[in-house]
């Protein structure tokens, strides 16, 4: 297990960043194209870098022998139910090679930091149903799963 350094993203880091967003379309799925997801994602990406606020935080994991090895951009969000603000785990990417080495967890960690200093009482994050290894890691990390996006294709 490597020593990772979680700390606020540099604009000057986008190329890297981005690089490692396109490993979030890896599980290969089945319901958007991979173009679709990493794109999107990348374009996220961006724009926090570009116009930080109060309301993103865009994180990432350095490792000494690895160089940047994790992306985490975390939003504040509203709660549909109780209209109560909370934290939402947008993007969460581990490098390829970065892989098995436990740096899933400590984001997640970093981002319940991060909430917990917000005083939010509830962090949320979205998965893609074909993307089972990051549903292993969320819920061996004590997530649980609320409400279901169903869709149907209207062409």
């Amino acid at each position: 297990m490597s020593a990772f350094r979680i700390r606020p993203a540099l604009p000057e880091e986008e190329t890297q960043i981005l690089a490692i967003a396109d490993r979030l379309a890896a599980f290969e799925p089945s319901t958007r194209s991979s173009e679709e997801i990493t794109g999107r994602e990348r374009r996220a990406l961006s724009e926090a870098l570009a116009r930080p606020s109060q309301d993103l935080t865009l994180l990432v994991a350095d490792d000494p022998p690895l160089g940047l090895a994790g992306i985490l951009l975390l939003e504040t969000r509203w709660d549909y139910f109780t209209d109560e603000r909370h934290g939402h785990v947008a993007i969460l990417a581990v490098a390829q090679r970065a892989e098995g080495r436990g740096l899933g967890k400590a984001l997640l960690a970093a981002a319940e930091e991060w909430g917990r200093a917000r005083q939010f009482r509830r962090l949320t994050l979205s998965v893609f149903v074909d993307n089972q290894r990051a549903r292993q890691l969320y819920s061996r990390q004590g997530w649980q799963p609320e409400i279901e996006t169903h869709y149907k294709n209207l062409e």
